[in-house]
């Protein structure tokens, strides 16, 4: 009888134990599933985040390569930190620092200040990174609050503490030039650093900065041979050294009224805590179950990745650079009654690809940051008489090709995001799509506007290549910018249709079927034309930017989003084109769907010639085509396939397999494991939110109360299984669902979506 009861003692604990260890499961915070490391050893200046908030002007966190945009930054597999710097945005640095134990010759470390560091005595979250300095014996803690940085040095006993401000040379993308450091009172300094312009930042760019510490300073040491600075503080001794540094790009005073908004005390624990909470708000907006802890810790990576890259601007009294006029000016944000901005201004790369990524995620979970990109956007357009396409510093880079903002701005009108001045809005997405718009530049053509090619696009009916012109820019390929103007006049049409434009609406509508004009039925790919209407000879449809920006013609000749049907036709129907496609995935699916494992590799000949490239953007909606063309049983093993190969790792070395250009790859694994996409990026009336295969149990989005009055929509996915990639039945509130998705006024009222799994298709 005993031997029973502690059987059943046994039993009960375990029982017991077990549950308790599935709520702790169901219950941890999405901060703490992040990893921050993914894919870090391919890093590039901006990709790598640890102290930093959404969105935040301030993104600490160390350098352990600082000479260029690309393989800089924080990079795992290099064993030295060289700073720890606070602005890692797109074409932009500044401010970096490194704490440092003096000996009798401190001038030394002028010259050689690196120090080794080991990822066995490292900690990194969203808002928090702790590092041990192995040359100084310094235990470095990292956090942030949205434009100030917080540093916690723990120095060893005994040691003068100092910190170096790294005030002149390459710092990532740019380099370092004019910097000043003046101490101001016992325990501040302030200082200034200046970007100097780069290829695709063409103006140069001041980072002001405001310096506190928690004990007096000694002294500030400089060298007459370097711009560099080292602040020697009182002895640390028994307690760390913490300092707070505020940014600006402004002026010194606000650099300052952004530290005593956003921090006036000294607990570092706090901040963590708080910026942690930003975190958890914003990541918690979606809450998923089932899957595996691997597949959940991924998908609040991906989502994390998403909420970022793309950084603010503008001060907390809505002061902010504006670049884009022959003289620098600083411009002043509109203030609501209680004298707060009404939106911030940001510094962003590319929209390129933004309308399968960022624009879906953001325009259903997120439509507070859609509402405030728009505006910022449209402020350019005040400021500088364009929208951007993607501003560095207040300025226009021109980055990549088209007008990529315009499916932006459309999206979000079709879905109720109407905050910003959309008569003024339509007039300027209206000037890029003509001459002297965004359509006329090639990627960061700066002074001409000749590399887009607009003209020819408009008497020949398509951008003919190479360009009759010349070289003016970095991405002068006539078939892709075809394409993509074809799918942005499309874009442009529904505004037009949707605001009683009916002239303009008709105009543009026409426009978005130039891609026709370089379909070529012999090939059956679209395929460059030349400014004699001549096809390009030899043509290899698998040759990488012969004709076709960052990818080859197998890739490319899918960009007709906005008329999928019509492509279909001209393949000779809906099953001609399904085997053409479903043929490049059977072949690009050895290849691991991308072109390596990182955009570096796109290039090299055995990558090249991949017919379908998950690494990048042109190709990335290419799973579900197969939706429109009668076959969602493809689109739905297919995008499945290509989460599991693309978009699942969980290390230091993989990632996203090439250009994750903050925020866009992570945004589309998300809605890829989410099972919803938009093929035209939701710019149609009404937009439709397609069903692929979600990869999670069940879903439940958090839906705005600001913008939508629905509460949630929830996902569920019975019989979801690893191998189940198959809807083999859909029902939106417990009818069936006709079709293969949802409209996007019946998701925001709220509701469940119920869809019946299966290994079959």
């Amino acid at each position: 009888m005993k031997q029973i009861l502690l059987i059943v003692a046994i039993v009960s604990a375990l029982i017991s134990s077990c549950g308790k260890k599935q709520k702790a499961a169901t219950t941890v915070p999405p901060v703490k599933l992040v990893y921050p490391l993914l894919d870090a050893a391919n890093s590039r200046w901006f990709y790598f985040s640890s102290a930093t908030r959404p969105f935040g002007m301030v993104n600490l966190s160390p350098d352990t390569q600082i000479d260029g945009a690309w393989g800089a930054g924080y990079r795992y597999d290099t064993d030295t930190i060289k700073g720890f710097s606070h602005i890692h945005a797109w074409q932009m640095s500044g401010v970096s620092v490194m704490p440092v134990t003096l000996g009798d010759q401190a001038i030394d470390l002028f010259s050689d200040y690196y120090s080794k560091f080991s990822h066995d005595r490292e900690l990194v979250e969203p808002g928090y990174h702790s590092v041990f300095l192995d040359r100084y014996d310094i235990q470095a803690e990292l956090s942030a609050t949205h434009r100030v940085g917080i540093h916690r040095y723990t120095f060893p006993k005994g040691s003068r503490s100092g910190i170096l401000f790294h005030l002149g040379g390459m710092l990532g993308p740019s380099e370092i030039a004019e910097g000043e450091l003046e101490q101001t009172g016992p325990r501040q300094l302030k200082g200034s650093v200046t970007n100097l312009p780069t290829i695709r930042r063409p103006k140069p760019i001041t980072v002001y900065f405001h310096v506190e510490l928690d004990r007096d300073i000694r002294a500030v040491i400089d060298h007459d041979e370097v711009a560099h600075r080292i602040v020697e503080v009182e002895p640390a001794d028994d307690k760390p050294v913490q300092m707070k540094v505020a940014i600006s790009y402004t002026s010194p005073d606000n650099a300052a009224l952004n530290l005593v908004s956003e921090l006036p005390h000294w607990d570092f624990q706090q901040v963590v805590h708080e910026t942690q909470a930003v975190w958890n708000d914003m990541l918690g907006r979606i809450e998923v179950t089932g899957g595996s802890d691997t597949q959940r810790r991924r998908f609040y990576t991906d989502l994390w990745k998403a909420l970022q890259g793309r950084r603010t601007l503008s001060d907390v009294n809505g002061a902010y650079p504006d670049n884009t006029g022959e003289a620098f000016r600083i411009g002043q944000l509109p203030l609501d009654d209680s004298g707060k901005p009404l939106f911030r201004h940001f510094n962003s790369d590319s929209f390129w690809g933004a309308q399968w990524t960022i624009g879906v995620l953001w325009s259903l979970v997120y439509p507070d940051i859609m509402d405030e990109f728009t505006n910022s956007f449209l402020q350019y357009y005040k400021d500088g008489g364009l929208i951007p396409r993607g501003p560095s510093g207040g300025n226009y880079t021109y980055v990549m090709t088209g007008a990529s903002s315009t499916p932006f701005f459309v999206s979000a009108y079709q879905k109720g995001i109407r905050s910003f001045d959309v008569g003024l809005a339509y007039e300027g997405l209206k000037k890029n799509h003509l001459p002297g718009g965004m359509m006329s530049k090639a990627g960061y053509e700066h002074n001409t506007s000749m590399g887009g090619n607009v003209e020819d696009y408009l008497e020949l009916g398509y951008v003919p290549y190479p360009n009759p012109r010349g070289r003016f820019g970095f991405h002068e390929q006539g078939a892709g910018q075809t394409l993509e103007y074809s799918y942005q006049d499309w874009t442009l049409a529904q505004l037009a249709m949707a605001l009683g434009k009916t002239e303009d609406a008709a105009y543009f509508e026409q426009r978005s079927r130039n891609y026709l004009n370089l379909y070529d039925p012999e090939s059956t790919w679209i395929r460059p034309k030349d400014v004699h209407g001549e096809w390009l000879t030899p043509f290899d449809p698998y040759d990488y930017g012969q004709g076709y920006v960052e990818a080859n013609g197998a890739q490319f000749t899918w960009f007709v989003p906005h008329d999928l049907r019509g492509l279909a036709v001209l393949m000779g129907g809906d099953e001609k084109a399904v085997e053409k496609l479903n043929e490049q995935f059977e072949t690009a699916e050895a290849l691991g769907f991308t072109s390596g494992t990182s955009h570096a590799v796109e290039t090299h000949p055995e990558y090249r010639r991949i017919p379908i490239n998950y690494g990048n953007q042109p190709s990335m909606q290419t799973a579900f085509i197969f939706n429109h063309l009668g076959r969602p049983d493809l689109t739905q093993s297919w995008s499945r396939k290509v989460v599991n190969k693309a978009f699942s790792a969980l290390s230091t070395d993989l990632g996203y397999n090439g250009d994750e250009d903050q925020g866009l790859m992570g945004s589309l694994s998300v809605l890829m494991k989410i099972g919803i996409f938009q093929m035209n990026g939701g710019t149609e009336e009404n937009p439709l939110y397609e069903l692929g295969s979600p990869l999670f149990d069940k879903t439940i989005i958090s839906l705005h109360p600001d913008y939508y009055p629905g509460g949630s929509f929830t996902i569920e996915s019975n019989n979801n299984a690893q191998d189940h990639y198959f809807v083999r039945e859909k029902r939106w509130n417990g009818q069936p669902l006709v079709g293969f998705g949802i409209r996007h006024e019946e998701l925001i009222q709220g509701g469940t979506l119920t869809l019946e799994m299966s290994p079959n298709p």
